[in-house]
């Protein structure tokens, strides 16, 4: 047994709605800075909860493992304009900490820019210094969107880095002229094989009625985990043995139940490091928007044997990464009467997760 094999769950609200000028706060991202800093990010929403109008994207910095925090930053904005779906991401190989997010820009008709229908534009900016100032943003959409596709978003969630360095980021779109979710909906992500000079479409999952998506590497493909709009309440999944290039067919996962909703992944320990492979995925294990869930799969994906329930109450979007001293990190929308009241910072260890029935060991 792990001599210090005690079980550790703590939760801290880092944004609530009505603080800060802001009338709800929504849509988390988390990574961790190759300094061990914890960066939480979100959607700042101005004047109401909706999915368009004046949204900004904000930032909470962690500098001890997320026990602490510093003071909101404001990240990008755009007059009334929104700015949502952050996507962040860590290059390991320089500390470069890239965020990937979209802008709903008008094309001459205000009520689809009031219904969050207009067509999406898809922009990037990045810090150097662990996140303290940040570039302007610069738009990226004639790389990565393609004419054909009207909503298109980026995330939410993060992004990961391959073994072979490349920077991949998941993302969904909208087929058709409609603006509509009767028009085929379908996951995606995009990818910069140059630490993120240049960005290019990925894959495309084969099935319609997919969108949010996650994505995270296993040991020998990509697995990507999307959210399904066909009415099974049940998360669909996919492969992809070309680094993100194509993916295989949608298949269902009877074990993650969704009420159609966002989910996350991440990988917590690799074989080669720990006595075994483990990756993390949460979602609101329900029918309903409730019962925030995390998850340990053992065997890269296929199964999720072990599992426990961090909020029992209303609860949506979340996103999960792994701190420094391997403290699980969750950020998550919940609330009491509904589940956009406020994102709270849950930080736990494999042993409260498990129950007390796994531990990490070094090989």
């Amino acid at each position: 047994m792990n001599s210090q094999n005690i079980e550790l769950f703590e939760q801290t609200d880092l944004f609530i709605s009505g603080d800060d000028g802001y009338h709800t706060y929504r849509i988390p991202a988390l990574v961790i800075s190759t300094k061990g800093t914890v960066l939480a990010f979100c959607e700042g929403r101005k004047y109401g909860d909706s999915d368009a109008g004046r949204i900004d994207l904000m930032l909470k910095r962690s500098f001890d493992g997320g026990k602490t925090w510093g003071n909101m930053q404001l990240i990008a904005a755009d007059g009334d304009m929104t700015c949502g779906n952050p996507c962040p991401v860590v290059d390991k190989s320089n500390g470069t900490i890239w965020l990937p997010f979209c802008k709903n820009l008008g094309d001459g008709d205000e009520e689809l820019v009031v219904q969050g229908k207009a067509p999406r534009t898809v922009w990037i900016t990045k810090s150097t210094d662990d996140g303290d100032t940040w570039s302007e943003p610069e738009e990226i959409t004639k790389d990565v969107k393609d004419h054909s596709l009207t909503w298109y978003a980026t995330g939410p969630g993060h992004g990961i880095q391959l073994e072979n360095m490349w920077i991949v980021i998941p993302c969904d779109h909208i087929v058709g002229k409609n603006y509509s979710c009767s028009d085929p909906l379908r996951s995606h992500v995009i990818y910069s094989d140059d630490h993120g000079v240049n960005w290019k479409i990925g894959g495309v999952v084969v099935g319609d009625g997919m969108n949010e998506c996650a994505v995270v590497e296993t040991v020998n493909a990509l697995y990507i985990n999307c959210r399904n709009h066909n009415g099974d309440n049940k998360r669909a999944y996919a492969w992809s043995y070309d680094n993100g290039k194509s993916f295989s067919e949608c298949l269902l996962d009877e074990t993650l139940i969704e009420p159609v909703c966002q989910g996350s992944l991440v990988r917590f320990t690799c074989g080669g490091h720990y006595d075994k492979n483990r990756i993390l995925f949460s979602n609101p294990a329900s029918t309903n928007r409730e019962k925030m869930t995390v998850r340990v799969s053992y065997d890269e994906c296929r199964t999720w044997l072990v599992s426990r329930v961090l909020n029992n109450g209303p609860s949506a979007y979340s996103d999960l990464a792994i701190a420094p001293d391997m403290t699980i990190c969750c950020l998550y929308e919940r609330g009491g009467k509904h589940p956009y009241e406020k994102l709270t910072l849950a930080r736990f260890n494999i042993e409260w997760l498990s129950s007390g029935k796994d531990y990490l060991s070094s090989v």
